[in-house]
């Protein structure tokens, strides 16, 4: 009887984001996660990823032909009027251009999408507003007005460019091969709405079950199950590398945005959400992974104290129940037993904490490690981001001069406690 009703209402939301498309397109993407939502709501939610409502090809064709100052024929060798894929800001087309043999990928944003997504966000913002004076004890308007400035910027493309290259330098020169695969950019046909790269041939990461399936792989097998692990190994260490070493990253990892290529290789695309964090906050989560891999609650009090996390108990227990609001914001790892998340139920972390103030730019690490979760709970894959990314997180905490070799920290940061305690 459930399972109908999820399907019944997973029909119900599918059709009325389409419908409305803008912003509630990037809903459905989050609601499209198997640690959130029914299973019937992931099936359906997650076509909306990279499949939503394609914009008309005449209208595509004057966007392209008006950015690049020529017409289709002109540059390109063949066009793939059909798209690969549709999602909230814009899709994409297979394409070769004349005198290259490589294929490529055109990237066009929808006409008129900026200022209908623009508009939804606002009137989000006076919902999160209710919202926390009301029922949730949870900065919300601060979240809506960091996806207000971090959705502003995809609607740039040469930003979108610029950030795909410095995030793709930074992870080819920093490993002897690059945990994930970063489409090369075509510089001289990039402009504020199109853009051309590489294309890279893969399957949706949701989709390696059923491509393991056809194969006459058993997708739960031993084989399988160590294919999951390496993918989302690869993935997660190219975060970790992202977020914690070079503090610029990207923010976006829902399904549609990950390929599986050829030999278990992870392909990352679409980099209109990146983040770059100041070295306060990036050094402060890198303190915040050592305690949630450690299960140290008093150095999670002074890591959410030293990123600007501010938070009033409403319960006894108050370090532990801090630990399970770290843990339950900022890792992947899923509490024993469990396969959904309810952040918002009575027994929740999040209804015993108030969170008086959520720094804005901490939103898209939250949102990121949220998307991991989603991912490898879809693959069946419990596993932790913090126990992965603590090594990672000492080495940057180190490189900054904040704790020495021997791991103690410098006495700045045992004053920075004593005064956190002073004031509590």
């Amino acid at each position: 009887m459930w399972e109908r009703q999820h399907e019944q209402a997973a029909d119900k939301i599918y059709f009325m984001c389409s419908d409305l498309g803008g912003f509630f397109l990037k809903i459905a993407q989050l609601l499209a996660k198997p640690d959130m939502a029914p299973a019937a709501w992931v099936k359906k939610l997650v076509t909306l990823c990279d499949q939503a409502p394609a914009t008309p090809f005449d209208a595509i064709q004057l966007v392209l032909e008006n950015e690049l100052g020529k017409s289709i024929g002109e540059i390109f060798e063949t066009f793939d009027e059909k798209p690969l894929g549709s999602a909230s800001i814009a899709q994409v087309h297979r394409a070769r251009v004349k005198g290259n043999k490589m294929n490529v990928v055109v990237k066009v944003q929808h006409p008129g999408i900026e200022r209908l997504m623009m508009t939804d966000i606002r009137n989000l913002q006076l919902f999160a507003l209710y919202m926390q004076r009301t029922d949730i004890k949870f900065d919300l308007h601060s979240i809506t007005k960091e996806m207000e400035k971090q959705i502003g910027y995809e609607f740039d493309f040469k930003r979108e460019a610029n950030a795909m290259e410095r995030i793709r330098c930074f992870l080819y020169e920093n490993n002897k091969k690059s945990p994930v695969l970063v489409p090369r950019v075509l510089p001289d046909m990039v402009t504020k709405r199109v853009l051309v790269m590489e294309y890279i041939n893969g399957i949706p990461i949701l989709s390696i079950g059923d491509e393991m399936a056809k194969r006459g792989i058993n997708p739960h097998g031993k084989v399988a199950e160590a294919a999951k692990h390496n993918i989302l190994n690869s993935l997660s260490r190219a975060y970790g590398q992202m977020i914690l070493k070079s503090g610029f990253f990207h923010a976006d990892p829902h399904p549609g945005n990950i390929l599986i290529c050829k030999g278990q290789e992870v392909a990352l695309l679409d980099y209109g959400q990146v983040k770059e964090l100041p070295d306060k906050l990036r050094l402060g989560y890198a303190n915040l992974v050592i305690a949630m891999a450690d299960d140290n609650a008093s150095r999670v009090l002074q890591s959410f104290w030293e990123m600007g996390l501010h938070t009033v108990a409403k319960c006894e227990n108050e370090q532990q129940e801090l630990l399970r609001l770290a843990q339950t914001l900022f890792d992947t790892k899923m509490p024993a037993g469990q396969t959904v998340l309810q952040p918002f139920s009575d027994d929740s972390s999040i209804k015993k904490i108030a969170v008086e103030t959520f720094p804005e730019e901490l939103f898209s690490v939250l949102r990121t490690v949220v998307l991991l979760r989603g991912l490898s709970v879809g693959m069946g894959v419990n596993y932790s981001c913090a126990e992965q990314w603590r090594s990672m997180a000492e080495e940057a905490l180190l490189a900054s001069g904040r704790v020495t070799k021997d791991g103690k920290e410098r006495s700045r940061r045992r004053a920075s406690l004593r005064r956190l305690r002073a004031g509590s």
